[in-house]
């Protein structure tokens, strides 16, 4: 069996946090980084292969190259081209510029490497996930974008304070668009085996579905805005697809897919619940929704859509 390799395609604040989580997560031999910006690949491979020696760290051989680097990768990973700016509020702003750059890294990428997994991050997620999945002729549900990975964790992170119980003991998704549109699905929340309606008889609590909402989808912009950019909540959840597609664990996490004919809805990638395995999405999964999270569902794939038709994809 051959050795581990990931290859990450923009080593920005985020590609750079992506590195060092993969190298954390120990399952990778090798992590090859292409970036634009050569030097800047080239210093991130040589500052963290210095680290090597360190016991919290595996022993992963990381360089820089051009396209040429993704060749043999199992996974790769891209998070190329700008990210949303502190004071904007809305992803779908990068769409032109963002769609142009995914483009032209996906038609280096494809000349190199067809049969790699391939995770999606740059912004506006669920469009460049579009392009990326429908117009480079790869195989279903090889692409992928982390869609609503982070909001959900966002989302199961709040509902745990409210509750007083750990996170990890919440279950539950944010559906929709990577962005403004999203919504906590509260129709898949559980806790102990409760359901919404028996969570709030249990623990004497009225949830405000309003407030959390807006909660999960302003957290972004308030580290946005206080730090200048976001970047490690958004590479652990890459790094946890990561792992399920290389262990071929079978896990249930809300990717970005393009849609066929689930909800009634067509011609667009979001999140859904998805069976991730070694060959990316093997399964989509269609939930019961609350009327009012059908109609939430289908305002964001309108939101999405629009933003494909004005790109020209």
């Amino acid at each position: 069996m051959k050795p581990h390799k990931l290859s990450i395609v923009g080593v920005g604040h985020v590609g750079s946090a992506v590195l060092e989580k993969a190298v954390a997560l120990g399952l990778f031999s090798t992590i090859s980084l292409v970036d634009i910006k050569e030097n800047v690949a080239f210093g991130e491979a040589l500052d963290i292969s210095h680290s090597m020696s360190s016991s919290l760290n595996a022993n992963t051989i990381v360089y820089s190259g051009g396209f040429e680097a993704v060749q043999d990768a199992d996974i790769i990973i891209i998070a190329a081209g700008p990210s949303i700016k502190p004071g904007c509020s809305d992803r779908l702003t990068l769409a032109k510029e963002n769609t142009a750059i995914i483009a032209d890294v996906m038609t280096n990428i494809v000349k190199y490497n067809t049969s790699a997994v391939i995770i999606m991050i740059s912004n506006p997620l669920d469009v460049t996930t579009y392009l990326a999945a429908t117009k480079f002729n790869l195989k279903k549900g090889q692409v992928l974008g982390t869609g609503t990975t982070l909001e959900t964790l966002r989302f199961k992170y709040i509902i745990s304070n409210l509750l007083k119980v750990d996170p990890h003991d919440v279950y539950g998704y944010v559906l929709g668009e990577h962005g403004n549109s999203s919504f906590p699905a509260f129709s898949t929340l559980k806790v102990a085996g409760l359901d919404f309606n028996d969570i709030q008889d249990f623990f004497n609590i009225k949830i405000d579905k309003t407030m959390i909402q807006e909660n999960v989808i302003k957290t972004a912009y308030e580290v946005n805005n206080a730090k200048g950019w976001t970047n490690t909540g958004i590479a652990a959840g890459a790094i946890r697809i990561a792992k399920a597609i290389l262990l071929d664990e079978k896990a249930v996490l809300p990717v970005s897919m393009q849609l066929e004919g689930e909800y009634d809805l067509n011609g667009v990638s979001l999140s859904l619940p998805c069976l991730i395995g070694k060959n990316g999405v093997e399964k989509r999964f269609t939930p019961k929704l609350f009327d009012n999270e059908t109609a939430l569902l289908k305002n964001s794939a309108l939101c999405i859509r629009s933003v494909i038709e004005n790109v020209g994809l």
